[in-house]
């Protein structure tokens, strides 16, 4: 019993020097193991030295041999390029020799009013083939291509369904640009009338222009009505404008009385009376 008792009293005190040796054995593995602090310095490549200025010369020349690679091969590519182009070119003018236009519309420099002649004949056959001067039949309403109404601030498009604020600014400069220059080519037309070239009439200028509407044919081109004030309070001149993927023509022009001439609204009446007769109050305020 008392050897009992003293090995149990000693056995916390073996344990604790056990884990004091293996902390000992521990460190002293450590110290052992660990390089050098001047070795481990000397085996890192310094930058100053010659052998790190040789690798990073080697890494500049094999980056600059790719670049230059590579830009011998853009340059063969270019070369190609035009080769294939030079021998199109060549081609296309052998077709056009073999096959004459049909409208004959060929440009020919020695002669350039037989060259005018024949590109206005060619513009005034894509009028032709528009809905200018007569419908086309269509098979679905889906086909119809939707006018697109303008003044000289607003455009109020349909592209993409009627919605409560259907009217856009016209924020790209093209769509601007092209609006522009077809209501000063209007009034241009309307101040320089063919036949009147001596008598005194009226001047226009784009602050009476009224409104107009356009659409764009995607294989023809595109179709302006303009109209502006006239000499009286119902009278106005409408002029018609088409620019068949070239310069603007004038297709017609005309007076228009508007004294006489009877306009149907159309507008839903089941269910809304209330929208009936807040557009009866504008419609009201507006026009009567």
């Amino acid at each position: 019993m008392m050897l009992r008792r003293g090995f149990i009293l000693f056995l916390p005190r073996l344990v604790g020097l056990l884990v004091v040796a293996c902390c000992l054995v521990s460190i002293v593995y450590m110290l052992a193991c660990t390089p050098k602090g001047d070795n481990q310095q000397l085996a890192l490549p310094r930058v100053h030295s010659p052998t790190a200025k040789e690798g990073y010369e080697a890494i500049l020349q094999e980056q600059e041999e790719q670049h230059r690679n590579y830009i011998i091969s853009l340059k063969k590519q270019i070369a190609q390029l035009k080769a294939e182009l030079q021998a199109r070119s060549e081609q296309l003018k052998k077709m056009q020799n073999q096959y004459p236009d049909p409208v004959d519309i060929r440009l020919d420099h020695s002669k350039p009013e037989k060259a005018q002649s024949n590109l206005l004949a060619f513009l005034r056959s894509q009028i032709d083939k528009a809905e200018v001067h007569s419908g086309v039949k269509l098979s679905t309403e889906y086909a119809v291509v939707p006018f697109e109404s303008f003044t000289l601030q607003k455009v109020y498009q349909l592209e993409t369904g009627l919605t409560r604020h259907p009217e856009e600014k016209p924020v790209r400069k093209d769509k601007r640009d092209e609006l522009t220059e077809v209501i000063e080519l209007a009034v241009g037309n309307l101040n320089n009338p063919e036949g009147l070239s001596n008598a005194k009439h009226r001047i226009y200028t784009a602050s009476d222009f009224v409104e107009g509407i356009y659409r764009t044919e995607k294989d023809k081109g595109t179709l302006y009505e303009l109209t502006f004030k006239g000499d009286t309070k119902h009278q106005f001149k409408k002029i018609v404008l088409f620019r068949p993927f070239g310069p603007v023509m004038k297709v017609k022009n005309e007076n228009v009385n508007m004294a006489d001439t009877l306009i149907n609204v159309i507008v839903p009446l089941a269910k809304r009376a209330s929208k009936f007769r807040q557009f009866m109050q504008n419609f009201r305020w507006v026009s009567i």
